[in-house]
């Protein structure tokens, strides 16, 4: 028999907030995360604009061995990690007596590769590199170290889908779950913010230029969008079986009603419509739901012309022009890696206490978007089921339905 699949914690370290009480009040006034970033600038960046996350001070919290094998996924995933799990009730103790697995997305550890590359070309000696940059440097650096930090003895995966790596890994883990083969599993995504990690894509000309107002730069769904804003950060979602929350009397923050998941295998950059709407409609299949019940749609939007056509096209077709629509990439940026576990954890937020996130810079709508619902302004609504969309490089795209508990 299939087990139901529950939330039970949330850790959000974002470029709107440390925390999720602040996170909580910039979603609910509308507030962008997004710099001029001078560094960017010295560097050759044609955008110098970007959602900005701080590096944490672990000091605190960690002892220098555990924080040598850290660069700045791990280090936003500890953060982010650390506050989901005081949420679900759990520790180290535990989950070293009580299996518990951790799937995390992320794609890239350019940073700490580029560092550990100069130390060689500076002193012409790999013996002098460093006993931790091995663990910074490989793509599973989150993984690896929390693991170890907090003694997990589950499944150990670091899920890699571009843009998409943090849905799919709420949703592999859900799956697991609910087969019965996992009791819990720490989820999320982390994305490092450094000018190594997007240099390439800012080459492609993919970001917005709109240096004279650096809050208005990210655009979904607007006609006058002019490319995404780089973004990053982490967050983690715990997900538990519905027998082990109960057990543990951990607090419920909602369920995971449907995952689906398709390939484009078509352009390797470019999205289409086909996979977006067959990975929309594998969630409702999964979940049962009638198109009606989805009271908002967190869109995968990162305002760019091609990406925001063709999602704006599949919610038409499949949800209809009344469900609500957001992007909340209009106020964080494009979180690349973690977004699909950020906006999982956004929506919660907006759930638990009824409204819908502001799509901030939203001004005029193009022949597309006009079809849709999009909400420019802090709305007021009771929000019982929610949709979140992730859509990557190489054609990979993510739905994930979220619903309010009932037992």
């Amino acid at each position: 028999m299939e087990k139901r699949v529950v939330i039970t914690g949330v850790g959000l370290y974002s470029s709107i907030g440390i925390g999720k009480e602040e996170v909580l009040d910039s979603l609910r006034n509308g507030k962008s995360g997004i710099i001029y970033d001078k560094d960017r600038e010295d560097f050759g960046y044609r955008s110098k604009l970007t959602g900005m996350v701080e590096e944490p001070n672990l000091k605190p919290f960690l002892s220098r061995r555990q924080r040598i094998g850290m660069h700045q996924p791990a280090m936003y995933a500890y953060m982010s990690t650390k506050e989901a799990l005081e949420q679900a009730n759990l520790d180290a103790d535990f989950m070293s007596e009580n299996e518990t697995g951790i799937i995390f997305g992320n794609d890239s550890t350019a940073g700490a590769v580029i560092d550990t590359i100069d130390k060689v070309r500076a002193r012409k000696d790999t013996t002098l590199i460093g006993s931790g940059d091995i663990f910074q440097n490989m793509n599973c650096t989150v993984n690896m170290n929390l693991s170890t930090i907090y003694k997990l003895k589950g499944i150990n995966i670091t899920l890699s889908a571009a843009c998409a790596s943090g849905s799919h890994s709420i949703g592999m883990g859900y799956l697991l779950i609910k087969q019965g083969l996992q009791e819990r599993i720490v989820c999320g995504g982390a994305q490092e913010i450094n000018v190594y990690a997007m240099g390439s894509f800012d080459g492609l000309g993919a970001f917005s230029v709109r240096h004279d107002a650096p809050t208005k730069a990210c655009r979904p769904f607007d006609i006058g969008r002019d490319g995404l804003v780089p973004s990053g950060g982490a967050a983690t979602i715990v997900i538990e079986s519905l027998e082990s929350a109960l057990e543990r009397g951990a607090p419920i923050l909602g369920e995971i009603m449907g995952y689906g998941f398709s390939s484009n295998g078509d352009h390797i950059s470019n999205p289409n419509f086909d996979g977006q709407y067959r990975s929309l409609n594998m969630a409702l299949k999964q979940a049962k739901l009638d198109p009606k019940v989805i009271d908002y749609v967190n869109a995968h939007a990162t305002s760019t012309p091609v990406g925001d056509t063709m999602e704006a096209q599949a919610i038409h077709s499949v949800l209809g022009d009344k469900v609500p629509v957001s992007s909340t990439k209009s106020m964080t940026g494009h979180e690349c890696w973690m977004a699909g576990a950020s906006e999982i954890g956004y929506s919660l937020l907006m759930m638990q206490n009824d409204f819908v996130a502001p799509n901030i810079n939203f001004e005029n709508p193009d022949e597309d978007s006009k079809k849709i619902n999009i909400i420019p302004e802090y709305t007021e609504k009771k929000i019982d089921c929610f949709l979140s969309n992730s859509f990557g490089f190489g054609g990979t795209n993510s739905s994930l339905i979220i619903k309010k508990f009932e037992k």
